[in-house]
């Protein structure tokens, strides 16, 4: 992190709708996963409303079509539904065959967190499969679209979580450690900032930035639908903010993912990790903010790709 760090003008209590206030997105195209419901649901209704043409990526298509509905009639922008299980290979390949003509922005919002062991037909641990792997495959899968639109804009939503732990590159799916939940979703997370780092150097020709963020700590997501709140890291909850960590409404969780994808003052900024509507510094030790050296760690980054490739390459399990 030699570079200057990037900052602005908004914070920790802006608003997806603040940051994007005169911003003018007309004939860009966005999708976001996840956006039935929480930040996503925010993400792609600041787009819209900032005039992108925006596609709900998600797993249920009557809350997303109630979404879609709901964000159109309030916004006057084009919005689409498309159905994707990232857990599912072929359901990540169906949206990416399908998809047609440039595609200018990619927030890869959708995410589970701390779940029971779960397992893909493939064996994969489910958190990894879910916030990496799914969205690695529909982001390379759309590589073509990205690069036809002309200074693309990749956003990976990861966490603050991340700095819990980094990849377990000799057993991401936990066959030979015993499974901790939270571990997944550390792991998971990290993967989230790797896999940006790696895109923005490997994809930096063809005019794609990538940067991944922190959201903050929402109130009432589906997210922590598998938490119990005594389970939950050490500092990890702190509603006066005295560890760094304070609640944010589901509008200023989605402003540094808006951010990220449509303002013109992240414009080429690449390969870097955001919270608060800035970019991170490292991580101090006690406070849960800022981003860990391995998750920016390009040797890492360059590492998780290839473990990324090798997985995905594996045959289709058979129905």
């Amino acid at each position: 992190m030699s570079e200057a760090r990037i900052t602005t003008p908004f914070g920790a209590t802006s608003t997806a709708a603040e940051v994007l206030a005169g911003v003018d997105l007309s004939g860009r195209r966005a999708l976001v996963t996840g956006a039935s419901s929480g930040i996503g649901r925010e993400t792609a209704r600041a787009l819209a409303a900032a005039g992108a043409e925006v596609t709900l990526a998600v797993r249920n298509p009557e809350a997303g079509a109630q979404a879609a509905s709901e964000i159109a009639g309030a916004t006057g922008a084009a919005v689409h539904v498309a159905p994707l299980d990232l857990a599912d290979r072929r359901s990540v390949r169906a949206l990416t065959d399908a998809w047609q003509g440039p595609l200018h922005i990619l927030v890869n919002n959708a995410g589970i967190m701390a779940t029971p062991l779960g397992r893909t037909p493939e064996g994969w641990e489910l958190q990894f499969a879910t916030n990496h792997l799914g969205h690695f495959g529909l982001t390379t899968g759309l590589h073509g679209a990205l690069a036809a639109a002309g200074g693309a804009r990749v956003v990976n939503v990861s966490s603050v979580g991340h700095i819990n732990g980094d990849v377990l590159f000799d057993d991401p799916h936990f066959t030979r450690h015993p499974y901790d939940p939270w571990a997944a979703y550390s792991q998971s997370k990290t993967a989230n900032v790797l896999f940006a780092v790696a895109l923005a150097r490997r994809w930096a020709a063809d005019g794609i930035t990538a940067n991944a963020l922190n959201p903050g700590r929402i109130a009432a997501t589906g997210l922590i639908r598998y938490v119990d709140p005594a389970s939950l890291p050490p500092q990890s909850f702190d509603p006066e903010g005295r560890t760094g960590v304070s609640v944010k409404d589901i509008p200023q969780g989605a402003a540094t993912s808006a951010l990220l994808a449509g303002s013109p003052l992240v414009e080429g900024v690449t390969g870097r990790y955001f919270e608060d509507c800035e970019q991170a510094p490292l991580v101090t030790p006690g406070v849960r903010r800022g981003v860990a050296p391995y998750a920016i760690d390009p040797e890492r980054a360059e590492r998780l790709w290839s473990l990324s490739e090798e997985l995905l390459a594996t045959p289709l399990p058979t129905a």
